[in-house]
């Protein structure tokens, strides 16, 4: 019926022609201003993160040397304790003592050969010098040191010094081998035992050569490392690779007449950072040689160009400038395809206005792209699948009728091979269904349409249901009703009309038409239903019954596709005789024994009056030491259905027995308080003992707490079991028990 066409090729032409895409002035003008802020934006951008990441390096290397500045510095501190320790050490040297004892040549050899051999191995250490009393030079061990004079404020009587105490000096130079060397002496009294001076012992010590020993390990190599005293002079750090010309470079040198803006930093702080024009500075002042004599404090300081930063960044900043000529192609790319998407939306608004307009019938059409997006529907197609007209366009047909990912992939499948597809789909719930017929067409060789036709058949289908339910009512001569899970009349044929009297009023219970015998065992019909498909059992008239003879009920149920109950087909037989429950009819393992869920959902749909008056027994059937093993679960099985079988005998209507686990059962006891349910078990042992079937049994018995869910009545009632089984000299115990007033009755009433 909609089938193209070759004679209105032209036409078609016509149409797409008027909407195609076209680019006016006013365009073009806008997409290049577009791309040109872009390409300023990107500029402004790129330069800043350059600028802000340089500037953040340079941050990240200054807090890293400060740290490094640190942990030197720690250390220096520490090695001049040391040399403390160590000059206090050669103080009480026993080659010392002996010389000092008894002054001879041969003593002064000895000691010779041993300071000699404590220089050549200790590298920082230039030399020892042992003085008098009076602090004249007696001898040392290098000919540079002679020269050092005593201070007048460090002799005996002079000074608060002595004992055990050393004194470290100020830095100073002393020429070796030629060159400047910065060191620091330390002086040791040596004392006699009435505490009177016998002279004074003086270790010299490297400077340069003591941060030589600790920079490697903690501080960069290639990035310099200064050190000044208080006076802004140089005494360590000297001949560094490519010095600022603002630096000290020689040793003695001042900082303050080089850069004197970074000396007043320095000498206003005591560290901090010094961000010049082309480099960074990070110093740290330090206290090396403290004493209550006087106090020596001296900066660590280091640098890095500005350059060196930025030769680090360049890596970085090649990554940012590439990426944003990405970005920029990207952009550009962007700003060129939304353009272009805005005129072609335009143009496609055009086809859809066009495609409302033919297909604007009182018949059922939608027009759809070949991606499955709704182009164009009309109003009776909209009213066909419940949707207001307005929400329909642009929307997925998928998500339209409820189709999943699969199905609607093979329905794109079917449509590129067949070019055709039908089918029926429920829409919002099984009695809105809707038949679909979907022709796929071409407007060109790379364009491609749907029409798609919608059929409303939810009236057919409810006929068809009506139907389907007649025909399982007319499958039984006999009074028959058909009812749903619940006991809810649906139907029923004119025997059971007249037998129930009920002259056309259906909107009745079947438990109400039969009375409480069904009422009380309707979770149990419902189970054995489930199991075996139906089940059987006799009524007898009650007052103000409808019958007035004995019925033979049979009940047969029509299953889901999940297993659930969804009709039942109830057919009643007159002049029946018997009890409601027919002993002969319990097969070897009784479906009226319920799974755990099934007393679950009767347990929740009982009423809170019926559960405050209820107990829950819980049956142990596994005695211990006899079934052990995995070869024995089948007898345990054997034993457990023998149980059931015995138990569901005598077991009262309104009793509901279910299983727990493999050895475990459980029995819901409605109206039966503790004392009632414990009378109860044990009679119900006595008659288990008659078939050989009491060994190792165990009961646990608890009576509910409200509000409560069988879950933790379970627990409760599991708790007596424990109990049950650890007194040893009974085999039933109560938990959460207590006494309700109720007429007396038998247990097994």
């Amino acid at each position: 019926m909609f089938k193209r066409k070759t004679t209105i090729s032209g036409i078609t032409s016509l149409i797409a022609s008027v909407q195609d895409i076209h680019w006016s002035r006013t365009q073009i003008l806008s997409l290049f201003s577009q791309v040109i802020l872009l390409l300023i934006g990107l500029i402004i951008i790129s330069s800043t993160i350059i600028d802000m990441g340089e500037r953040r390096l340079q941050e990240d290397w200054a807090g890293q040397r400060y740290s490094e500045l640190q942990t030197v510095a720690s250390l220096a501190t520490d090695k001049m304790g040391f040399l403390q320790f160590r000059t206090q050490t050669f103080a009480n040297g026993e080659l010392l003592r002996q010389y000092l004892s008894s002054p001879n040549e041969e003593q002064k050899q000895k000691l010779f050969q041993s300071w000699n051999s404590l220089t050549q191995n200790i590298p920082e250490l230039l030399g020892l010098a042992l003085y008098d009393p009076q602090g004249k030079l007696k001898f040392s061990t290098s000919n540079n040191l002679e020269n050092l004079t005593l201070p007048q404020k460090l002799l005996k009587g002079k000074s608060t010094m002595g004992g055990a105490e050393i004194y470290s000096s100020d830095m100073a130079f002393t020429p070796i081998d030629g060159k400047l060397e910065p060191y620091i002496y330390q002086l040791a009294w040596l004392e006699n035992l009435d505490q009177s001076i016998n002279g004074y012992l003086v270790t010299f010590n490297s400077v340069t050569r003591l941060l030589d020993t600790i920079k490697p390990a903690f501080f960069n190599p290639n990035s310099p490392l200064l050190l000044l005293d208080s006076q802004s002079f140089l005494y360590a750090g000297a001949n560094q690779p490519s010095p600022l010309n603002n630096m000290p470079d020689t040793l003695g040198a001042s900082l303050k007449q080089t850069n004197p803006e970074l000396w007043q930093s320095m000498a206003m702080n005591n560290f901090g950072q010094f961000h010049s024009k082309d480099s960074t500075f990070v110093y740290l002042k330090v206290e090396l040689t403290g004493q209550s004599e006087s106090k020596k404090e001296y900066f660590f300081l280091s640098y890095i160009r500005h350059q060196d930063i930025a030769a680090r960044f360049d890596p970085w900043k090649m990554v940012l400038i590439v990426a944003s000529i990405v970005i920029g192609l990207l952009g550009i790319g962007v700003i060129v395809f939304r353009q272009r998407y805005l005129m072609e939306n335009k143009a496609r608004n055009n086809s859809i206005r066009l495609s409302n307009g033919l297909f604007n019938t009182e018949l059922s059409y939608a027009i759809v792209n070949d991606s499955g997006r709704i182009l164009g529907i009309n109003n009776s197609a909209a009213n066909s699948l419940n949707y207001q007209l307005n929400t329909l366009t642009d929307r997925s047909l998928q998500r339209v009728i409820n189709l999943s990912d699969d199905k609607f992939e093979a329905l794109k499948t079917i449509l590129r091979t067949d070019q055709y597809w039908s089918g029926c789909v429920s829409l919002e719930d099984d009695n809105h269904q809707v038949n679909i017929h979907i022709h796929r067409q071409a407007l060109s060789q790379k364009e491609h349409y749907w029409i798609v036709v919608f059929n409303d058949i939810s009236e057919l289908v409810a006929s068809r249901q009506q139907a389907f339910l007649n025909q399982l009512l007319s499958e039984n001569a006999i009074a028959t009703t058909l009812t749903n899970a619940e006991g809810k009349v649906i139907n029923c044929n004119h025997s059971f009309d007249n037998l129930m009297q009920l002259r056309g009023e259906h909107q009745v219970d079947i438990k109400t038409l039969l009375g409480s015998e069904i009422s009380d065992i309707w979770s149990n019909i419902l189970t054995q239903v489930t199991l075996q498909g139906e089940w059987q059992g006799h009524v007898t008239p009650f007052d103000q019954s409808r019958f007035i003879e004995n019925l033979k009920i049979t009940v047969m149920g029509h299953m889901s596709l999940e297993g659930d109950i969804e009709y039942l087909i109830f057919t009643v037989e007159t002049n029946a005789t018997g009890p409601v429950i027919n002993h002969n009819m319990i097969t070897p393992k009784s479906s009226m024994v319920m799974r755990l869920v099934d007393l679950e959902n009767y347990f929740n749909n009982t009423s809170e009056n019926i559960k405050a008056s209820s107990s829950l027994l819980v049956m142990d059937i596994n005695p211990e030491g006899i079934f052990s093993n995995m070869g024995d679960i089948s007898q345990l099985e054997k034993r457990q259905q023998d149980i059931e079988v015995q138990m569901l005998i005598d077991l009262p209507a309104n009793y509901q027995l279910a299983h727990w686990q493999l050895g475990k059962l459980v029995l819901f006891l409605p109206h039966t308080d503790a004392t009632r349910t414990h009378l109860f078990a044990i009679e119900m042992l006595k008659k288990l003992a008659t078939k050989h079937l009491d060994e190792g049994i165990n009961i646990g018995i608890a009576g509910y707490c409200a509000p409560q869910s069988l879950e933790q009545y379970l627990i409760n009632a599991d708790v007596a079991l424990k109990r049950a089984k650890q007194s040893g000299d009974q085999n039933i115990c109560q938990a959460f028990t207590r006494t309700f007033d109720y007429e007396s009755k038998s247990p097994l009433e």
